[in-house]
């Protein structure tokens, strides 16, 4: 008992020891020093004047002094939270303005067929895929206990239920409509009165000791925050055939903008920016039509669109802008790695420009053909005749090539509805 006592301490007051406390390795100061010496290393090398300006010039020289303001990459920290008010602001115009303008336009929603409930088939379209091969559609047939022509429309009526609605895709186009056409006719506001708009040498007049006036800050601090809003919305937006590339787009343009601001290659990029918003607008136009059955309207607005994308982007741009940019500077100052790294944008956007030119003249072969003009990139409605059954119609095998959007293997395949 006394040894008991005896263990609660010297008053022994029989209480057991207190447990001892860990203690938390805290970073010393020598440590947390040096952490701040990095991030600091870090911060001098990417802004180090030759990353981002000719030989001799420093940010120093970009100073504001006797009345002229030059641009500053604290300017782009704007650029965050008018993207959010650009959302917000696109939510209530599609709410208000391009909702009842659908209404107006008579835009119809196609009736579509709900696929009755099948956790079977449910959870193979969640899982394993939404376009089922043949001898998927088979198990799947054994395990259901439907037939495989109704296994088959099941998974078309569960695609189309995922498809985005008219609705939505009018409002989409409507919003991007009002914003690419505002956008060009204050973009040539901007350059239209600038020498450099008429001979293309003067964009490097003076360069890089060259201020900036408020109608090209507002330009691009608007132009770069809707595009940082479209980015922020692409996961909810209308996914078309060109998702990947979208994102490049986008990703590709707020880079350039941002680094034009950056590096002060604002007269090329007010230039740039403007190109661009020359046609967007009629593209944008021509899926309203579209949506709302206006198809001789959306046909001819679509080839003005085509004739205006092509001298734009696959004329002026290479032959033009980007002979300004990679021709002219030269002139002036040895190559420098902004040169470089601004110009390799420009080639991953002429890239993407050649691209869709390639989906603009397969449509407008269409047009020219007497087919029906439709966007290359959006996925297709599917209606309820399976393949299946139109082979049944009009009784050829040929016809026959494709059950459900895979290759037929075995055309002995049953039949039974």
């Amino acid at each position: 008992m006394a040894a008991g006592l005896r263990e609660g301490g010297p008053g022994g007051s029989g209480r057991p020891p207190a447990p001892r406390r860990s203690r938390i390795r805290r970073p010393g100061r020598g440590e947390a020093l040096l952490g701040n010496r990095m991030l600091q290393t870090l911060y001098d090398y990417f802004w180090w004047e030759r990353l981002w300006l000719p030989v001799n010039l420093t940010w120093g020289d970009l100073e504001d002094r006797d009345g002229r303001v030059y641009a500053k990459a604290s300017d782009l920290y704007i650029t965050l939270p008018l993207a959010l008010l650009f959302l917000i602001i696109r939510y209530f115009f599609e709410l208000y303005v391009a909702t009842p303008l659908a209404a107006l336009l008579n835009v119809k929603e196609k009736t579509r067929l709900r696929a009755p409930l099948n956790p079977t088939l449910e959870q193979f379209y969640l899982t394993s895929g939404k376009h089922p091969k043949q001898a998927e559609v088979e198990l799947l047939s054994r395990q259901s206990g439907l037939s495989g022509r109704q296994v088959e429309r099941w998974f078309r009526r569960r695609r189309n239920q995922d498809r985005p609605s008219l609705l939505k895709k009018f409002r989409e186009a409507s919003w991007r409509f009002t914003f690419y056409l505002i956008a060009f006719i204050a973009g040539m506001a901007v350059i239209v009165d600038k020498p450099w708009f008429y001979d293309m040498k003067k964009v490097w007049e003076g360069y890089p000791i060259q201020s900036t006036i408020p109608s090209q800050y507002w330009y691009y601090m608007i132009e770069l925050s809707f595009y940082w809003s479209l980015l922020f919305s692409i996961a909810s937006d209308v996914k078309r055939k060109d998702f990947k590339e979208q994102i490049i787009h986008h990703v590709a343009t707020i880079i350039l903008i941002s680094f034009s601001w950056f590096a002060n290659y604002i007269r090329a990029g007010t230039l740039i920016m403007a190109l661009h918003d020359s046609s967007d607008y009629l593209l944008e136009s021509a899926k309203m039509f579209n949506y709302a059955g206006w198809k001789n309207t959306c046909n001819n607005i679509f080839i003005v669109f085509a004739i205006v994308f092509i001298i734009t982007r696959l004329v002026i741009l290479p032959f033009w802008i980007l002979h300004c940019t990679v021709v002219y500077p030269l002139e002036l100052y040895p190559a420098f790695f902004g040169y470089y790294f601004f110009n390799s944008m420009m080639g991953v956007l002429q890239m993407l420009h050649i691209f869709w030119a390639y989906l603009i003249l397969r449509m407008a072969h269409k047009f020219i053909t007497g087919k029906q003009v439709e966007d290359e990139r959006s996925d297709r409605e599917e209606t309820e005749s399976s393949e299946g059954e139109e082979a049944a119609v009009w009784g050829g095998v040929k016809s026959r090539a494709l059950a459900n959007g895979h290759p037929i293997l075995n055309n002995n395949h049953r039949k039974n509805d």
